[in-house]
């Protein structure tokens, strides 16, 4: 397990209700915390636009190593973890959360691969693009983990609670 998941793994595991969580009854909640993963997916499918994107510009430019095609399906392709990602176009984020870069113009715009100026002005936006992403990302896993501490002390205070996303038959 490496050091940031058995942070998060314990971060999970504590016994101190969320205040900002007690509001929410235990659907809500549920929804709350669906809510963020569906948009986790969405933040973290982009992050790989961004890397797939300055993988093939520093390719196109020559100052990385040619792509192939196994390198892209890799980068854009399954996490790893068994689950393929889908961008999702809906989800309202709590506030505060970090400001998303503008990613369409990192499309629109052509680069001159042979212009190391232009190269270099695109991979800095990209970068800087990545770096606001991740940011995102790290205050979507905060609150995921949040919501599923909540989860777990409100099972541990009612087990039966757990047993309430089973469908009926």
């Amino acid at each position: 397990m490496t050091p940031e998941a058995d942070a998060r793994r314990r971060s999970v595991v504590s016994t101190v209700p969320s205040e900002e969580l007690a509001g929410l009854d235990l659907q809500q909640l549920r929804a709350y915390r669906g809510e963020l993963e569906a948009e986790e997916d969405k933040v973290s499918y982009w992050r790989r636009l961004v890397h797939a994107r300055i993988d093939v510009l520093e390719a196109e430019s020559g100052t990385a190593n040619p792509l192939s095609i196994e390198d892209l399906v890799r980068v854009l392709g399954d996490t790893g973890s068994g689950r393929s990602r889908h961008a999702l176009v809906s989800f309202r984020a709590a506030d505060p959360l970090p400001d998303l870069p503008v990613l369409s113009e990192m499309w629109v715009t052509e680069v001159d691969p042979h212009d190391a100026d232009q190269v270099e002005d695109a991979l800095e936006r990209l970068r800087k693009a990545e770096h606001q992403l991740t940011t995102y990302r790290r205050a979507l896993h905060d609150r995921i983990d949040e919501a599923t501490r909540e989860l777990i002390l409100r099972y541990r205070d009612n087990p039966l609670a757990a047993l309430s996303v089973i469908p009926e038959e």
